[in-house]
């Protein structure tokens, strides 16, 4: 049985292929056919940010030494004459000019009036030596990358050839205006302050750095130019070496120079020598990082009210320093936020400075019978004569540096800057706004809300001398009909001799005067006006406002020396001349630190510009 089924299903099959193979029988042959292939040239688009470079991965760059042998990438779109200026140096060039008027020197710097000199600014310990290198950040980054074989926008010849142009040309403007101008710096050591030589060609060295590479390779590298540039201009300000007006007109003419280099070599090499095309981003959303410099307007003047005084402290316009961004989710609205550092410095002490001699005249009317007896003269003029006539006589004050002997007690005293800015570090959130006005312009606004810290303005002083003793008799009387008008004993002194060497040196140093305030909330807004010279790159006007309520706190201590300065007999008359002046004055001025306190309601203008990269 299982034979025959075997059997059956065999012939089922072979019946099954005979009939398969019958209908393949008249199949005609597979052709292929070829289609026609036509060669032609296509142009490709051009480099985008989003896309990555063309070149082959596996190729990993070579060191690039012929400075003198010119290549041409094909491809690469030749500029014309103009074609990549910004003007964007002319309005901070002008912003430097207009605020160049806004210049004071420092209180007396008692020291250098010593030696014969009439210097009226206070020492400082603030040096740093790192903005006379970071100048050089741009052109170090460049040609390194260059050597590596990092392609940027020209070959060596092109690239050489710009940047000499560019720091012949700003070599010229710089050195023209400083030597015909003759600003005197903020130290007093030369006059040739504007404008700043370091400035410009720091933002030189940053405006080569973003055409050869920011432009062409990474909008990093132009952030990374202009950042170190930027913190240049401002180290020279706060070394003392330049006002804010130098460092405005210095990074002003820093780029314009190398625009107008670039511009000039652009008519020289046409095409030849370009390697590169400027990146191109396809995202018509605004949103940004930026970095900008600014000055601020407003509040230059902080005034205190206490022990029947009223004493001010006098500002410059301030120096601003923003990092900046915002997310956009489309054309109109986005969210970001803001940095800001504002440093304003001090013109001078104001009232803090004529205090001290304010003080020897109230010493003087207390004390001028005893002086007079002691050292007879023609008294009749007015206090401030009368104390010179006084001190002329006992050999404390002369004209002559020879006379400035070691009998004074006090033969060396100055101040020593630790910080002569009060400092605001703000950080702010909000929301940002965008009205586009065509392809490259746009108007903007912000509402922001943060938190402001303040660092404080900070002077120490420095006094030395010869400790001296007063010979002096005190006489008490305690007769009726002798009391003084609140029926207090009658005190006298009696053969008041002016104070004695003891044979003993003195010296002392302590906080002269601190400015400080609390931190506070600020509000902030503004309006900017944006110009997108490039797909992902722009130049920003703007004017910001920020609003805040300061507690501030000054603690001024001029006479901290004199309790080092003399032997506790001596110090006891002080301390009762002390309390006669107490008596006098009500809130009493005495020779103690004094603290003063205000409230203020700050009102900040902020005119400045800014580099965005957009993305």
């Amino acid at each position: 049985m299982m034979n025959m089924r075997h059997y059956l299903t065999c012939v089922a099959v072979a019946l099954s292929l005979q009939v398969n193979a019958d209908n393949y029988r008249d199949m005609k042959p597979l052709v292929l056919e070829v289609p026609d292939m036509k060669a032609e040239l296509v142009s490709l688009p051009e480099q985008s940010v989003a896309n990555l470079d063309l070149e082959a991965p596996m190729a990993s760059p070579k060191f690039d030494f012929d400075f003198f042998k010119s290549k041409t990438n094909d491809g690469v779109k030749p500029y014309k004459f103009l074609d990549d200026m910004t003007f964007v140096g002319v309005p901070l060039f002008i912003a430097g000019w207009a605020v160049k008027g806004d210049k004071a020197l420092f209180r007396v710097n008692q020291k250098a009036e010593k030696g014969g000199k009439n210097n009226t600014q206070l020492l400082t310990d603030f040096k740093t030596g790192i903005d006379d290198y970071t100048q050089f950040f741009g052109p170090a980054m460049v040609v390194g990358l260059k050597l590596g074989g990092y392609e940027g926008r020209s070959d060596w010849p092109r690239l050489l050839a710009s940047a000499g142009m560019s720091y012949a040309i700003m070599a010229g403007f710089v050195n023209g205006i400083k030597y015909t101008a003759k600003e005197m710096r903020p130290d007093g050591s030369t006059a040739n302050s504007w404008p700043s030589g370091h400035t410009a060609t720091s933002f030189v060295g940053a405006t080569l750095l973003h055409k050869e590479y920011g432009l062409t390779r990474s909008p990093w590298w132009s952030v990374a130019g202009y950042g170190v540039a930027t913190a240049t201009g401002v180290m020279r300000v706060l070394n003392n070496r330049h006002w804010i007006s130098d460092v405005l007109s210095g990074a002003g003419i820093g780029i314009m120079s190398t625009e107008l280099g670039y511009a000039l070599c652009d008519i020289m090499f046409k095409r030849k020598g370009l390697l590169r095309n400027d990146m191109i981003t396809d995202s018509e959303k605004p949103s940004f990082f930026s970095i900008s410099m600014g000055m601020g307007l407003g509040n230059k003047e902080l005034n205190f009210e206490a022990y029947d005084e009223k004493v001010s402290l006098h500002f410059r316009a301030a120096t601003v320093v923003d990092a900046e961004g915002a997310y956009f989710f489309n054309k109109y609205v986005g969210v970001g936020g803001r940095l800001r550092v504002r440093a304003q410095s001090v013109k001078d002490f104001g009232d803090f400075a004529s205090a001290v001699s304010a003080e020897d005249f109230y010493a003087w009317e207390s004390l001028q019978p005893h002086y007079q007896a002691a050292y007879p003269g023609d008294y009749t003029g007015t206090d401030d004569e009368n104390m010179g006539i006084f001190l002329t006589k006992v050999g404390y004050r002369t004209e002559s540096e020879s006379a400035w002997n070691d009998n004074a007690p006090v033969t060396e005293s100055y101040g020593i800057v630790k910080s002569d800015h009060i400092t605001e570090f703000t950080g702010s959130i909000g929301v940002y706004f965008n009205l586009p006005l065509s392809s490259s312009f746009s108007l903007g606004a912000k509402a922001l809300v943060g938190r402001s810290i303040t660092q404080e303005l900070d002077i120490d002083g420095h006094a030395e001398g010869n400790v001296k003793d007063i010979s002096y008799t005190m006489s008490l009387d305690n007769r009726p009909g002798h009391k003084d008008a609140d029926g207090d004993p009658n005190l006298s002194l009696n053969d008041l001799q002016y104070p004695n060497n003891t044979g003993e040196k003195w010296s002392d140093d302590w906080e002269y005067l601190t400015v400080g305030a609390k931190s506070s909330t600020s509000f902030g807004t503004g309006i900017s006006l944006t110009y997108r010279y490039k797909s992902n790159f722009s130049w920003r006007v703007f004017c910001d406002y920020d609003y805040t309520r300061k507690d501030f706190t000054a603690t001024y201590d001029p006479f901290h020396f004199v309790q080092k300065s003399m032997t506790s007999g001596a110090s006891y008359l002080m301390d009762l001349a002390q309390t006669q002046w107490e008596g006098e004055y009500s809130d009493g001025i005495g020779l103690e630190a004094r603290e003063y306190k205000s409230r203020k309601y700050m009102n900040y203008w902020t005119l400045g510009l800014s580099f965005l990269v957009n993305f």
